[in-house]
């Protein structure tokens, strides 16, 4: 594999990675509203789902959802519900009066690493991103390679969040005194995400 190729792949990697999307809208959700700790389960969750689809795309098991419309909109349509899901249970968590100066409660890490990881193996984009990014960096005679870019993907990941995740602690008492409304903002775009995802069309 080229060292140009490698390059490129890692440029566009980085450039997927730091396009405010789903993602990140969890990860600065949890890191304003909850703490640092749940942030992190929330990208370790993340990471691992992104794992699972890009070992299924390396052993060609995404191409389904590029060759079967119904396994697609299957993942869509679960995907969108457990979006929607998360939106409306923030939305009624956040319907009455809380006390500003008490903390919020904290998830265990498991339902951090839980919120993450469904989210992530819950959206098809993944693993067509997977399936149709990889082979255009891989040379033909030397298909291993696609570990090493998937370990470029992830490590690009693990290291962008808990940097976006240290922005946010540093804004997190200006903006915990306004936590009622970025609650029910933040579960207000989880829902109109899930909605979109539901509606979206190949």
């Amino acid at each position: 594999m080229s060292t140009t190729a490698l390059l490129s792949f890692t440029l566009v990697a980085l450039l997927t990675v730091i396009t405010p999307g789903l993602e990140t809208l969890l990860v600065l959700r949890t890191a304003l509203l909850v703490n640092r700790r749940a942030a992190m389960g929330v990208v370790v969750g993340s990471t691992l789902g992104c794992l699972v689809w890009a070992v299924a795309g390396l052993v060609g098991l995404t191409a389904l959802l590029t060759a079967s419309q119904l396994a697609y909109d299957l993942v869509r349509v679960l995907g969108a519900a457990y979006l929607v899901y998360l939106g409306t249970k923030a939305l009624w968590n956040a319907r009455k009066p809380v006390d500003l100066d008490e903390p919020a409660p904290v998830p265990s890490a498991r339902a951090a690493v839980r919120v993450g990881l469904l989210t992530n193996l819950l959206n098809p984009k993944p693993g067509v991103f997977y399936l149709s990014l990889l082979p255009q960096f891989l040379p033909a005679a030397a298909p291993s390679w696609g570990v090493l870019l998937v370990a470029i993907h992830l490590g690009i990941g693990l290291l962008w969040f808990p940097v976006l995740i240290a922005l946010a602690a540093r804004a997190r008492t200006f903006l915990l005194r306004r936590r009622l409304l970025l609650d029910r903002l933040t579960a207000s775009v989880l829902i109109a995400l899930g909605l979109k995802l539901a509606a979206e069309t190949r």
